[in-house]
């Protein structure tokens, strides 16, 4: 697919003068598809390395991953003003580079389903409880239908047109996969235009209970007319 992009583009850049408009637009499409099956192929591999090998725990800054996630996608977008609020996260006893992957996939999903809101806000935060701790990303973005929550995590799965919200359909499969390996759950509450708030779980470090007080009422809070659907198997940056 790599190669495929590669020589699409070198005839676009290089030989758009022997190309005439509707050329351009073909080439400029068969570049599109590419990448989009280039990271299809990506994902999938992703995960379906995620059964195998041995877990890499140590302990893990998730606060720092969650801003290093906000950074990058502020990278990306300059242009885009997301008002991001990140409450002080409980470290975790994980695999850092997994737990990172679980953050991007979920904070980016929310970066993503923002888009159309003049005024998009993301919030992240933890609560913990009797030997776990909850994660949770929550959104003012697109929504979704309860009813169909328990298709999220499959593989493939996707709730809007690709017209809509690009993507593979594979993230969220993936998310799933890296927390059960954790021990842990996964699940999401949403309603249709307003938002959504995704949720994991992780054994708190030798059961004890951390995090930012009051950050548990926080994240119990659903979404209007949500009902929790699982999925079985403070620092704040301003606008940019």
């Amino acid at each position: 697919m790599r190669a495929i992009d590669g020589y699409a583009r070198i005839l676009l850049e290089d030989h758009a003068d022997r190309l005439d408009a509707e050329g351009q637009r073909v080439l400029g499409v068969v570049c599109t598809n590419a990448r989009q099956m280039g990271k299809l192929i990506d994902d999938l591999l992703t995960f379906s390395r995620l059964g195998r090998g041995d877990l890499e725990k140590s302990r893990v800054d998730m606060t720092a991953l969650a801003q290093s996630a906000v950074e990058e996608l502020r990278r990306l977008e300059p242009e885009r003003r997301v008002a991001v609020t990140i409450a002080p996260l409980a470290p975790a006893l994980a695999d850092g580079t997994l737990i990172r992957q679980v953050l991007t996939n979920l904070i980016g999903n929310a970066w993503k389903f923002t888009r159309t809101r003049a005024e998009a806000t993301i919030e992240i935060g933890c609560a913990p409880s009797a030997g776990e701790l909850t994660y949770f990303v929550r959104d003012n973005g697109a929504g979704f239908e309860m009813e169909y929550a328990n298709k999220l995590f499959g593989v493939f799965q996707r709730l809007h047109r690709a017209e809509e919200f690009e993507g593979t359909g594979v993230g969220l499969a993936i998310v799933q996969r890296i927390v059960q390996r954790h021990g842990g759950r996964v699940w999401a509450e949403g309603a249709v235009d307003h938002g959504a708030t995704f949720y994991f779980t992780l054994p708190a470090e030798g059961g004890a209970r951390h995090g930012a007080q009051g950050s548990g009422d926080t994240a119990r809070r659903g979404q209007p007319g949500g009902r929790r659907a699982r999925a079985e198997g403070a620092a704040e940056a301003e606008p940019g």
